[in-house]
């Protein structure tokens, strides 16, 4: 199911929630944009660990949101789930961006 619960209710699982997340990403070129901000997390992850420095993890949620948020509100025109459901769009960031690099979705 791809749609929304009705007013008032929430999706009641994450495996619930997941098709509504990839159904948010349609446009394939806020699809790509969500993928390279994921990669660029893990590339500030990377120099945070590799510096010791923790300006880097601060700049993690920049970087992934505000890539999220310039797909969603520029191309795919709709509202970003992380505004009502933010652990579980997190958790689909990462499930579609590891689906995404392993082939299994396409970029």
């Amino acid at each position: 199911m791809s749609t929304q619960p009705a007013p008032g209710e929430r999706f009641a699982s994450f495996e619930a929630f997941y098709p509504f997340y990839i159904h948010e990403h349609s446009n394939q070129i806020c699809r790509r944009i969500h993928i390279v901000g994921s990669a660029l997390v893990l590339v500030a992850l990377a120099l945070a660990i590799a510096t010791l420095n923790p300006w880097w993890l601060l700049a993690m949620p920049l970087i992934g949101y505000g890539f999220a948020w310039v797909g969603h509100f520029f191309f795919e025109k709709n509202r970003p789930a992380t505004f009502k459901y933010p652990l579980w769009s997190l958790m689909g960031d990462w499930r579609m961006f590891f689906e995404t690099v392993s082939g299994k979705r396409k970029f």
